[in-house]
């Protein structure tokens, strides 16, 4: 891989080790040390996803505009005001509006990324984005682990640990990413030439595959939310709940080698990937309803693992292909709006029907949301066909 995409690799696997500090804690933090129920815990993550994709929307947008580089840094800084707050300020009802800040601010950064490494190193299609959701996913590994240290001493300490992860990456990308900017003078200029975009198609292609995105997300982030307050209900401990997001990450590293195979068989099938993926996925949550020991969750962890590495890579890359010259960052944007919009209502979803049903049942009910993802997976083709046989 070119240099340029190892420094994205090493910008993106701090950014997510930071992220992963506060992600998988915030419903343990809301509810069991700020008093607040899980409804109230699902409400406050869901205004933190509405705001990361507004900054979604806006990062793919400034990465058009302005290139990665800029956008990049004005989302890091962003990011470190709430944080630099947050370690002294971290009570309620203060702790709603810094995490909404961190939403925005970490929706710009993503999009920006994505579309960064896709620009930078363009033979590389998945391979490309998959080096940034490997960083990711090493970060993932990393951070729970560190943060259930961190938690066990003193939970409030994370806030201080994330803050310094992102002071990290904004030296990292302030010396290593200025030169970067110069892949956006393309993009503007397609932009600057005042023509009407006419090819729709694969814009409602676009949305089409990643409204099943967003339904896999939808259920994905139970594990983050309504199942991690479950799982300490079944007398798991907050250090086992983290380490199960270190054999997440761990995996999705180590298993590489173990799917290359079947990713390079389905190589140009993409739709192929995403449906496999997402079988997998539900038979992941199928184990989950009906878990009772840890060894259960590590179970339905693994098999949740092997299907989003087959379904999270495949949607940015797709985006890529599907995104008209200087367009690709807004279309990054779309992929990464749609998931936080999965983020931002599945925890309030699930915490009502937690409250209504209990945790077993509300995870068959949204597991049952993800057979319409297999349906778009299938058709989001559609649009693509009918135009090609106009032609």
């Amino acid at each position: 891989m070119p240099k340029v995409v190892w420094l994205l690799i090493v910008g993106m696997f701090i950014n997510t080790t930071g992220n992963s500090f506060l992600w998988p804690l915030h419903t343990i933090y809301m509810h069991d040390h700020l008093g607040q129920s899980l409804t109230v815990a699902g409400f406050v993550l869901m205004i933190n996803a509405g705001t990361g994709v507004i900054g979604n929307l806006l990062g793919g947008y400034l990465f058009d505009r302005i290139g990665g580089y800029k956008s990049i840094v004005f989302g890091i800084i962003l990011s470190i005001i709430p944080l630099i707050l947050l370690t002294f300020w971290h009570g309620w009802p203060e702790y709603i509006w810094f995490v909404a800040i961190l939403g925005f601010s970490g929706g710009i950064i993503f999009p920006s990324m994505y579309a960064l490494v896709g620009s930078v190193w363009p033979e590389g299609g998945r391979k490309a984005f998959n080096a940034i959701y490997l960083a990711q996913n090493l970060g993932v590994a990393i951070g729970p682990a560190i943060a259930g240290l961190v938690a066990d001493r003193n939970i409030n300490n994370i806030f201080l640990a994330n803050l310094l992860t992102y002071v990290l990456f904004l030296f990292i990308a302030l010396f290593f990413y200025r030169n970067m900017s110069a892949t956006s003078n393309k993009h503007v200029a397609v932009l600057n030439e005042q023509k009407k975009i006419n090819q729709k198609a694969p814009f409602y292609a676009m949305m089409i595959i990643t409204v099943g995105y967003m339904l896999t997300w939808i259920v994905y982030v139970q594990w983050t939310s309504t199942i991690s307050t479950y799982v300490l209900d079944l007398g798991i401990t907050l250090k086992q709940y983290s380490l199960l997001w270190t054999i997440n990450g761990a995996l999705i590293i180590a298993g590489q080698p173990l799917i290359k195979p079947i990713i390079k068989r389905l190589e140009n099938k993409i739709k192929a990937q995403m449906i496999l993926g997402i079988v997998i996925f539900m038979g992941s949550f199928v184990v989950v309803a009906f878990a009772e020991s840890y060894a259960m969750f590590i179970t339905a962890m693994v098999i949740l693992t092997i299907g989003e590495m087959f379904v999270w890579p495949a949607v940015p890359t797709l985006a890529d292909k599907l995104a008209p010259k200087g367009r690709e960052g807004f279309y990054q944007g779309i992929v990464n709006s749609m998931a936080t919009i999965g983020r931002m209502i599945g925890p309030f979803i699930g915490g009502i029907l937690v409250e209504a049903y209990g945790t077993p049942a509300m995870i068959l009910i949204l597991t049952s949301l993800m057979v319409f993802a297999i349906v778009t997976s299938l058709l989001y083709d559609l649009p693509l066909n009918k135009v090609a046989d106009n032609q």
